[in-house]
């Protein structure tokens, strides 16, 4: 199955978290923070949204970071997404 966006939103996949530290510290599940990094897997095509026209800035592939408590989480085919508003992606990481 495969989620197809529809206007402003975006379907993102979380980048998993560093499990070792830069000096090599191996970090338990609970140490580990919630990762605000994010791979962009869909976009929707933009558009009018509540009056004025929106255009898509990112696209799929991109790394993104979005607002911490942003968007809807779904579980698609055993994997973890959310659905994001493009407002919500603070960032593209390059």
């Amino acid at each position: 199955m495969t989620l197809k966006p529809l206007s402003d939103r975006v379907v993102i996949k979380m980048v998993e978290a560093e499990e070792t530290t830069a000096s090599g510290i191996i970090l338990t599940g609970s140490a580990k923070e919630k990762p605000q990094v994010a791979e962009v897997l869909a976009v929707g095509p933009g558009g009018i949204v509540d009056g004025k026209e929106v255009v898509m800035q990112v696209k799929v592939g991109d790394k993104v970071i979005t607002s911490k408590y942003s968007g809807t989480e779904v579980k698609i085919d055993g994997e973890d997404l959310i659905v994001v508003r493009q407002n919500d992606i603070l960032a593209v990481v390059e």
